[in-house]
């Protein structure tokens, strides 16, 4: 677990980590697709969000699935990501 730490122009893997009132400036924030991190109390200053090998694969699955007409399913993901699904 990372507490309290200032991050300052680093690439930083998310896989499975926890941080708690941590600090990030202009960070390349790094998801491969593991355990999802945590994040309690963070503050995020002109990072960058890369999502690489099983998580990038997920996005670019999504994509195809949106281009063969399954928007519907895609759009419902999103709502649900963002709070806007009603439940």
């Amino acid at each position: 677990m990372q507490t309290a730490t200032i991050f300052n122009h680093e690439t930083v893997v998310l896989d499975g980590e926890h941080f708690s009132d941590c600090e990030f400036q202009d960070c390349r924030m790094v998801f491969n697709g593991g355990e999802v991190p945590s994040f309690d109390n963070c503050r995020f200053n002109d990072c960058e969000w890369k999502f690489e090998d099983a998580a990038g694969r997920t996005l670019a699955y999504m994509k195809v699935v949106w281009g063969a007409g399954g928007k519907a399913p895609i759009q419902g993901l999103i709502k649900e990501i963002t709070g806007g699904g009603g439940k």
